[in-house]
């Protein structure tokens, strides 16, 4: 299946958490209010005009929390009804989808603090089931409820399904590079992924034109509202910096804490241009990698006398001109290369050692000379690293719908190019100066038939807000470029920049 190119965290095992967010988070005093119990009155920037031409905002959905399950002791969940269509807020609603490791420490309880782990199409549920909840509770001293959410459209909250089951999912990917990379590869490539806008569109699920960010930031709202919040605790990464900068535009005054990590400049996100800043966050942090390789010497695998840069290019070269041949009968490809060392950039936490990337790339290296040990090994280190990076979940489903819900919100945001001689125009421009600037933008041509959604919101972005936003930036993150933190600070008139000099996507767990 194609490796569409989200940006999250959740799958990553979670490391120690970063003590200045959590500072940020429980030094801001008390909420104002009473708690889950308290009245919460409406959010400044959000009513809508009811049918009847007056403007109201509908009855709040309270969370009627339940144990999630014996697989997921000191958990629970709830469903929360929200409007379809905030233009017509007394019209249809849908449910989201919400999980909670409850505050242990009721009478100094500060409120709730809700978390998003990226995407688009991340689910914030399966984020607190598999642990996160207890890790940030614990660090909080048990002061919050921590709360995931499913945005609208993903998982559990009203999903998005385009296809009818995980075979004709993965059916309608097989023999799909992850990017095309050679020039009769393109059309077909282009032709194929755009008409999952027809796919997903013939399943005529409501949910469809209605999964802007800017309505999972009024979702985000109404959600504060439910929990007897005033003002909104929240930490979002990735993608969910998104989400945060979102609701920060639209409701200024509702901010008590805000921390985002990994963060997207909203400019280029909403533009459709993030290629420009993904192609080099990605180049400079695997420059990193390749010196730290040499630095490293015999410590790391990959190292050559004339240099893991030139090795590495020397590998490409050769599965640019032939695939390897692998013992389970697949073959590994320049694309996957490509997105394999694009994975890595994720964790550097999994570079070193025996059957971390760079031994990957060194048995990859020895097996396009001819080295069919090397072949088998590469085989199974790939699959060991996979497992690694993205462990299995907890949580069980019949059907993920994260590409589904990826294209979803992403397309339905974002206005991109309809053509196949624009894509293909871009794609050259985006290789310029990095080798992975085409993997980030081709996938984008899924969004080449699906409509924008009328509700999406572009601007501006430099709202002031009623408590400082915590803008996290990490120097060498190949996921999200650490000048999208920079700008992003720089556009907010109340924020803070912290910046993290390491690498790997987002700061968060890993400094103490």
């Amino acid at each position: 299946m194609t490796s569409e190119r989200k940006r999250g965290v959740w799958g990553r095992r979670w490391l120690p958490v970063l003590g200045t967010v959590a500072g940020l988070l429980v030094g801001c005093g008390e909420v104002d209010g009473t708690g889950l119990e308290g009245a919460a009155g409406p959010a400044q920037g959000s009513s809508a005009l009811s049918t009847d031409g007056s403007t109201a905002r509908p009855a709040i959905s309270r969370p009627a929390w339940q144990p999630c399950g014996d697989d997921y002791p000191g958990t629970d969940c709830a469903v929360v009804r929200v409007p379809l269509d905030y233009d017509q807020p007394h019209g249809p609603t849908i449910g989201l989808a919400l999980a909670r490791t409850p505050a242990t420490d009721s009478r100094h309880k500060l409120g709730t603090v809700f978390v998003n782990p990226g995407g688009p199409g991340g689910s914030g549920v399966k984020m607190i089931l598999v642990g996160f909840g207890d890790y940030l509770a614990g660090v909080l001293g048990g002061r919050f409820d921590v709360v995931g959410f499913d945005p609208r459209g993903v998982a559990a909250s009203e999903p998005l399904q385009c296809f009818p089951d995980e075979d004709a999912l993965t059916q309608f990917f097989a023999g799909f590079p992850q990017f095309p990379y050679l020039p009769d590869q393109q059309r077909p490539y282009f032709d194929r992924l755009s008409s999952i806008a027809d796919q997903c569109f013939a399943e005529k699920h409501r949910i469809i034109g209605h999964m802007s960010t800017a309505d999972v930031a009024r979702d985000l709202d109404r959600l504060r509202e439910a929990v007897g919040d005033q003002r909104l605790t929240y930490l979002g990464f990735s993608y969910g910096t998104y989400i945060g900068n979102t609701y920060a535009n639209l409701f200024p005054d509702k901010i008590r804490a805000l921390a985002i990590d990994g963060v997207l400049d909203p400019r280029l996100w909403s533009s459709g241009w993030q290629v420009s800043s993904d192609r080099v966050a990605t180049q400079k942090e695997f420059a990193e990698f390749l010196r730290l390789c040499d630095e490293a010497a015999d410590d790391c695998p990959f190292a050559a006398p004339g240099g893991s840069a030139a090795r590495y290019d020397a590998l490409a070269r050769a599965l640019r001109r032939r695939p390897l041949p692998l013992a389970d009968g697949t073959s590994f490809t320049y694309d996957v290369l490509l997105g394999d060392t694009l994975d890595a950039m994720y964790a550097p936490e999994l570079w070193g050692g025996p059957d971390g990337y760079a031994a990957l790339f060194a048995a990859l290296a020895q097996a396009v000379l001819g080295d069919a040990t090397a072949a088998s090994q590469s085989l199974t280190l790939r699959q060991a690293l996979r497992e690694r990076l993205r462990p299995p979940s907890r949580q069980p489903s019949d059907y993920d719908n994260s590409v589904d819900a990826f294209f979803g919100n992403q397309c339905g945001d974002i206005e991109l190019p309809r053509s196949f001689a624009d894509y293909r125009a871009i794609g050259a421009y985006a290789e310029i100066g990095s080798i992975f600037g085409p993997l980030w933008w081709w996938t984008n041509a899924g969004c080449a038939r699906w409509p924008v959604n009328a509700d999406r919101y572009v601007g501006p972005w430099t709202a002031r807000t009623s408590a400082p936003v915590l803008v996290v930036g990490n120097y060498f993150d190949g996921i999200t470029d650490y000048a999208g933190a920079v700008a992003t600070s720089t556009f907010l008139g109340n924020s803070r920049l912290l910046s993290y000099a390491g690498w790997g996507h987002t700061a968060f767990g890993r400094s103490d």
